[in-house]
């Protein structure tokens, strides 16, 4: 099966993973995913993540452990919304300084930049622009 936009996939698993308590969920891994999910961990909105060997496909899986609060009848996940900003069909870019700010702080954007993949703060900090990929609060 081909996935054609492998980060909308990589949201829609960590959404459905936290909608149903589970603590790990599990994809096929790429550069680009692991510094999501290194962003992620970074802004605790996520416990972990690790890339490791598949059980009998050529590919890398990458699986990040989701992070919860709470006991468990009251467990709440952490990451409570995710948004795919740019696709491929239409491609959202914005400048150093129309960089979104995500539920008044409460949230991140991540961007892909000429510098890398990082947050919109950080972004700011460097003072470039790029590709807004998701936001997540």
């Amino acid at each position: 099966m081909s996935i054609n936009d492998p980060i909308a996939d990589m949201l829609t698993r960590i959404r459905n993973g936290a909608a149903n308590n589970q603590s790990v969920v599990a994809m096929p891994a790429s550069k680009m995913k692991a510094e999501i999910a290194r962003i992620l961990k970074a802004e605790g909105f996520v416990s972990g993540y690790e890339i490791v060997d598949g059980p009998k496909a050529p590919q890398k899986i990458l699986r990040i452990n989701l992070k919860y609060i709470g006991d468990r009848r009251q467990r709440k996940a952490v990451i409570t919304g995710l948004v795919r900003i740019s696709k491929p069909g239409r491609r959202i870019y914005t400048h150093k300084r129309e960089i979104p700010w995500v539920r008044s702080g409460m949230g991140v954007a991540i961007l892909s930049t000429p510098k890398g993949i990082m947050t919109g703060q950080e972004a700011q900090k460097i003072g470039v622009g790029g590709e807004i990929l998701c936001k997540v609060w």
